[in-house]
C-alpha cells in the first residue's frame, strides 16, 4: 500500500466505524468496544490531516471527506447518546440547543452561499473536537454529563460562529483555513488579484 494513501484510509475507517459504534449503542447500552472504537476514530481524525499534510495530499477533495467522516461519525455518537443517556441530556436543553441551532445556521449559511458545507479546519475545530472528545468520555464512560457538556457546548457555539463569519467573509469555497483572522487575510489576497 502506497503511504499516500494513508489518509484517506485514516477517514474510511472513520465512515466504517460509525454504523458500527451506532450498532452498539441501538439497545441503550454501550460496551467497552464502543470507547476503544471511538477513541481509535478520534485519533484517525487527529492524524489523517497530520499525515496528509506531511506527504503533500492534502487536497480540498480529501479535505471535504475528512469533514464528511467527522459529521457522520458524531452523528453517530450523539444518537447513541441520545439512546443510551436521554435521561442524563435532558437535564441540559440550553447549551444543546444552543449549539444545535449554531451549527444547524453554519449547514444554511454554507449551502446557500457554496452550495456545500464549509471545511475550514480551524484552530477553534480542533478546540472543539477536544472538548467534544472529553464530554463523549465523560458521557460514556462515566455517566457524566455536567461540565464536560457545558464546555463543548459552548466552544461548539463559539466555533460555530467564527465559521458562519468565515464564510460572510470569503467570497469563495476554501478548504484549510484557520481562523477568522486567516479568512479577512485570505479575503484580501482574493479580492487583490
Amino acid at each position: 500500500m502506497s503511504f499516500k494513501l494513508i489518509p484517506s484510509s485514516l477517514i474510511l475507517f472513520r465512515f466504517l466505524i460509525s454504523p458500527f459504534l451506532l450498532w452498539d449503542a441501538w439497545d441503550g447500552k454501550t460496551s467497552v468496544w464502543f470507547i476503544v472504537g471511538f477513541v481509535l476514530a478520534f485519533l484517525s481524525d487527529i492524524l489523517d490531516g497530520i499525515i496528509a499534510r506531511k506527504l503533500g495530499v492534502s487536497t480540498a477533495n480529501l479535505r471535504q471527506a475528512d469533514s464528511w467522516a467527522d459529521v457522520c461519525l458524531f452523528s453517530s455518537i450523539f444518537i447513541s447518546a441520545w439512546l443510551g443517556y436521554q435521561d442524563i441530556l435532558m437535564a441540559y436543553p440550553t447549551p444543546l440547543l444552543m449549539v444545535v441551532i449554531a451549527q444547524l445556521i453554519w449547514w444554511v449559511i454554507n449551502l446557500v452561499k457554496y452550495g456545500k458545507p464549509a471545511s475550514y479546519h480551524t484552530y477553534s475545530a480542533k478546540l472543539w473536537g477536544i472538548t467534544l472528545f472529553i464530554a463523549i468520555i465523560s458521557l460514556f464512560g462515566f455517566d457524566y454529563a455536567g461540565i464536560t457538556l457545558w464546555l463543548t457546548c459552548i466552544v461548539g457555539t463559539i466555533h460555530s460562529l467564527e465559521e458562519i463569519l468565515m464564510t460572510l467573509i470569503l467570497p469563495v469555497w476554501t478548504h484549510d483555513v484557520l481562523s477568522i483572522f486567516h479568512a479577512f487575510k485570505l479575503r484580501q489576497q482574493l479580492l487583490e488579484t
